[in-house]
């Protein structure tokens, strides 16, 4: 068999495609090693297992998806920054649906400590709130408020699970903007007075 230049980044980018087009749950190294022509055991010089494979997945579809974000939301504050950020977000998972979905994966701690774009992930995200006055513990709530909202709405909306005449569209930019209210508005933890 020729030898094709296996690499750690030639797998993971080929993983991604390979999730894209199949589903993350159908990721396998058996799946991706046909890919490229080669038995299962060539790629274990690269990656461990399954599970090394899909963290390294995780962690470079992560990195796609805040470069994506980062790009949209340069120099917008408020109202804007959110839109671009929520725009960006839903683009990037309706586009690469394998990928999106390895970003919602528990990853070890320590790895994410580790990994820039992660690290990135946070800066912009918890940036962007910070613009509309918010601190801890407000800040994890407003994060965890959009990340569910996004992800919510994205895999509905893949899933094909709106059936209403509305415009799917419209719906969306309806719940940024009720979103945007929400954070503007946002009920303050209130300090005890010992």
């Amino acid at each position: 068999m020729a030898r094709v230049g296996l690499s750690v980044q030639r797998l993971v980018a080929a993983a991604a495609e390979l999730a894209d087009e199949a589903g993350f749950d159908n990721l396998s190294v058996s799946a991706l090693a046909r890919r490229f022509g080669v038995k299962d055991a060539s790629l274990y010089s690269h990656v461990r297992n399954l599970q090394d494979l899909r963290t390294r997945l995780a962690l470079h579809a992560g990195g796609e998806l805040i470069d994506r974000i980062a790009a949209a939301v340069a120099g917008r504050a408020g109202k804007e920054a959110l839109t671009a950020f929520a725009g960006a977000y839903r683009e990037y998972a309706l586009e690469h649906p394998g990928r999106y979905a390895a970003t919602q994966i528990r990853i070890d701690q320590a790895l994410i400590a580790d990994s820039p774009a992660l690290r990135r992930t946070a800066e912009i995200t918890y940036g962007m709130l910070r613009a509309y006055g918010l601190a801890e513990p407000d800040l994890t709530d407003a994060v965890r408020l959009l990340r569910s909202t996004f992800h919510g709405y994205c895999v509905l909306e893949s899933a094909g699970g709106f059936g209403a005449d509305r415009d799917v569209g419209a719906s969306w930019d309806k719940a940024v903007d009720a979103l945007h209210i929400t954070l503007e508005h946002w009920p303050r933890e209130r300090k005890s007075d010992d």
